[in-house]
């Protein structure tokens, strides 16, 4: 049987957000081989059933030299280990992992799940990685988006144009994990934010806001974040920042943590105000799932989470106003008018973002692959 390699920038992006893709591929016959930097998620990993094999990958950093290691890490896996398919995700993932595939006859699938801050800005760095992306993503036999936009935007820049295409509803969402689960009705609205802590994802407009909400309607108000802090990232909160805001009494930061569920159970809205080039939020999906609206910024990726006063609100994007205004409509709806907003967000992720669609396009995506493989021999 065929071996198929699935490769991200962290061992806990693929546990978290790619098990049941895993699962599903093992189940099919095939065998599995996880490419990812070691952490304390690797071992869950080979527990699925799929081989680990740790690589070096530098996140957020620019350095070139450790980017090219990267390149030759890659490329002798290849070489090494005979690998049909891989299915790349996470930038750098699907850049040096795709090359390096290329130069070994081993088909490359990718995941464009957003561009971050790749097309905020026009830098040298920027620019650097879209030329790599072209040189890259020309050799994929496939890409897969999280949104019309990216593609598009693919596209019109001919960062790819004779690559097949197709778009994904995101990463989807396990809707037999992520169930509907009303939120207590204790005369307090909590909301809450899921993200690595990043300025680009809204961090401050989220603080900004909770400040005006907290003065005004002071502890009938909870506000939380949660997820990674100090990330390899120039956008990166600090513990310091976070630790201020904490001690001024306007965010409850929860850590990070395994079983977000558990967390989102006990919320009366999810919240992103994300300005970072989103595919399609996993946190926002995975609390829709749930039954609850959602606050979003009407920019890319977002957007298609929220049908506007029906599950949720969009808000400007970096506008803690535009924010303060949405959150205080969820605040002033009765306890049941939350709860019906919520049942619609549920509806919503049951009909597009199923994440049985996002497997069964993969699936198909890997059965193409080898079949061309194999006319090829």
């Amino acid at each position: 049987m065929a071996t198929i390699a699935i490769s991200a920038n962290t061992s806990w992006y693929l546990y978290n957000f790619r098990k049941n893709t895993i699962t599903a591929l093992l189940q099919q016959g095939y065998q599995v081989i996880a490419i990812a930097p070691e952490d304390e998620y690797s071992a869950k990993l080979s527990a699925l059933g799929c081989k680990f094999i740790d690589i070096k990958i530098d996140q957020g950093g620019t350095n070139p030299v450790r980017d090219i290691k990267t390149f030759f890490d890659f490329y002798h896996i290849y070489k090494t280990t005979n690998i049909d398919v891989v299915l790349n995700f996470t930038p750098k993932n699907n850049i040096y992992s795709t090359l390096a595939a290329h130069f070994n006859n081993t088909k490359a699938i990718n995941n464009i799940a957003g561009l971050g801050i790749l097309f905020i800005n026009e830098s040298i760095t920027s620019k650097i990685a879209k030329f790599l992306y072209k040189i890259s993503q020309s050799k994929a036999s496939k890409l897969f988006f999280q949104n019309e936009e990216d593609r598009q935007l693919f596209l019109e820049n001919k960062i790819t144009t004779m690559v097949p295409t197709d778009r994904l509803p995101g990463s989807g969402v396990d809707l037999s994990r992520f169930t509907l689960t009303p939120a207590p009705d204790d005369n307090k609205v909590r909301f809450l934010l899921i993200a690595r802590m990043l300025y680009d994802k809204g961090i401050q407009q989220y603080v900004d806001a909770a400040r005006n909400l907290k003065q005004k309607y002071g502890t009938n108000v909870e506000l939380c974040l949660l997820g990674f802090l100090d990330v390899n990232n120039p956008s990166a909160v600090s513990t310091v920042d976070m630790n201020s805001w904490v001690e001024e009494g306007i965010i409850n930061y929860l850590g990070v943590s395994d079983n977000v569920e558990q967390e989102i159970a006990k919320v009366d809205c999810m919240v992103l105000p994300s300005y970072y080039r989103e595919g399609v939020p996993k946190s926002l999906l995975e609390a829709g799932s749930m039954g609850k609206p959602i606050v979003t910024t009407d920019s890319v990726g977002c957007r298609e989470t929220v049908d506007d006063g029906i599950n949720g609100y969009l808000c400007e994007p970096r506008s803690s106003e535009s924010l303060t205004e949405k959150l205080s409509l969820i605040i002033e709806m009765s306890h049941e008018q939350r709860l019906e907003m919520g049942l619609k967000s549920r509806e919503k992720i049951q009909k597009e973002f199923d994440e049985k669609i996002v497997i069964n396009k993969y699936l198909a995506a890997v059965d193409v692959c080898i079949q061309n493989k194999m006319e090829m021999l």
